[in-house]
């Protein structure tokens, strides 16, 4: 008796989110987000520094199974000269940039920003709000924080003129996971 063929029921691929970024505190923040979702999807962190290229984005990404619904995001802080220039230069990638730095993201989950600030008047606000903090490292309790007030940062954010100091479009990323 021969036996039955398997036909493939044709899986179906999960999309990638492959995430760039800088630093060691954006590459904890994403795998925050891969555990806290729990989405079917992957999300790839590649550290780079602020010479990120086209060339490199593209070799990053070739050792993956290619979906037609991945998607490339660059989350980058523009308090380096002439980063968004580049950035913008890598095609159909979505820019998650923080203005002057990634802390201003946490920051919106606690408070309003308004005016211009520099890095260390950032990183100054954050430490009044959370004592704790250090780059690259989030306690229990900094999860708790951001996953409850993600909304309010949501929001904040989106009030934010794009780009300009204070800014940050980390939300977008935040919105492609809900």
């Amino acid at each position: 008796m021969a036996r039955k063929t398997r036909v493939s029921k044709g899986k179906t691929m999960r999309p990638n989110f492959f995430v760039f970024c800088e630093g060691e505190t954006e590459i904890s923040y994403v795998k925050f987000l891969r555990s806290h979702y729990r989405v079917p999807i992957q999300i790839i962190a590649k550290k780079s520094d602020s010479n990120i290229s086209v060339k490199f984005v593209e070799n990053s990404k070739r050792e993956y199974e290619k979906t037609d619904n991945d998607k490339t995001f660059l989350m980058f802080d523009l308090d380096v000269p002439d980063i968004l220039q580049r950035l913008q230069k890598i095609p159909k990638a979505i820019l998650l940039v923080s203005n002057p730095c990634f802390e201003l993201w946490i920051l919106l989950h606690l408070t309003d920003i308004h005016g211009p600030l520099n890095t260390e008047e950032c990183l100054n606000r954050l430490l009044a709000k959370l004592p704790d903090y250090l780059k690259g490292k989030f306690t229990e309790e900094h999860k708790k924080i951001l996953a409850d007030n993600v909304i309010a940062a949501v929001s904040r954010a989106k009030n934010l003129r794009k780009c300009e100091n204070p800014s940050s479009s980390i939300y977008l990323l935040i919105e492609s996971l809900s």
